[in-house]
């Protein structure tokens, strides 16, 4: 039973739907879909519904009939994207759907050049909620004629591509049981080893590093977060990602056959069904 709850936790294809109907414009269907997902209690551990059902307001709002019905749940939209900014699981959540935030600032910016000003809606407010949401994110720069994508300024992009280079280095390393360091690895010390080489103390073993580090979906993890497993009871390994957000997920870990290597996970009859869940001890500030 404990197994299968971790699953339940690790697992969020509900989650992977929101964003789905998120990314193709049906704003209503996310807004009433997430609004479910927040009275489920196995969803407690994550703000994604909460996100999703916030930004959906902010797009339905450009709607004047649906924003005079909703202003409360308009109020309440903004003020739970404000405080999301100031928690560290918040910071990660923004990052991982920095893409969605750059189109939703657009469209806002867009909706206020048009907007006259009526009884409902004050401009000078949603002007401020703007700036004090959107400022210093790193968000994407668009070149419309061109249709390019470009990160503006991610200096953690380049904090997770340095963490991977180091953990890259010890391709090949023996594994040893309670190994921390070139001679030889265990999964912790070696996750461990790698963050520590960076400036980042965390815990030595698989189960404390979990319980220690901020959770994340499986559709927020991506490459430089740890992904952790089971054999039924306690957390007993873990991987660090190599995978970008949206890609297949593929590790590079300690493997007690093959040493340090990089396997693919996502798709694999033995490690998915283990998976416990993601986390990581990378935040915005780096």
């Amino acid at each position: 039973m404990l197994f299968l709850s971790f699953q339940v936790l690790s697992q969020n294809p509900a989650i992977d739907h929101l964003e789905m109907l998120y990314d193709q414009g049906y704003y209503k269907l996310v807004y009433r879909k997430s609004a479910r997902l927040l009275d489920k209690p196995e969803y407690d551990f994550t703000k994604l519904p909460g996100y999703y059902r916030s930004i959906a307001s902010l797009q339905l709002a450009q709607d004047e009939n649906w924003y005079k019905r909703h202003l409360a749940e308009t109020d309440q939209a903004k003020d739970f994207l404000l405080q999301l900014r100031k928690s560290e699981k918040g910071q990660i959540i923004i990052l991982a759907h920095i893409s969605e935030l750059t189109f939703l600032k657009k469209d806002l910016e867009a909706w206020f050049s048009v907007e006259k000003q009526n009884r409902a809606f004050n401009l000078k407010e949603w002007k401020n909620f703007s700036s004090a949401f959107f400022a210093d994110l790193p968000l994407i720069e668009v070149d419309e004629k061109k249709g390019d994508f470009q990160f503006a300024n991610r200096p953690e992009l380049k904090y997770r591509t340095d963490v991977i280079e180091i953990a890259k280095k010890q391709l090949g390393a023996p594994y040893v049981t309670a190994g921390i360091d070139p001679s030889g690895f265990d999964c912790s010390g070696f996750t461990c080893y790698v963050l520590e080489q960076t400036g980042e103390k965390i815990p030595r073993r698989a189960k404390d590093q979990y319980e220690s580090c901020v959770k994340l979906s499986e559709s927020e993890a991506q490459i430089g977060d740890l992904v952790f497993f089971s054999n039924g009871g306690d957390v007993s390994h873990v991987g660090m990602l190599v995978s970008e957000k949206g890609q297949a997920k593929t590790m590079i870990h300690a493997s007690s056959s093959k040493g340090i290597s990089i396997v693919e996970i996502e798709n694999s009859t033995y490690w998915s069904p283990r998976i416990v869940g993601y986390g990581t001890f990378i935040s915005q500030k780096k």
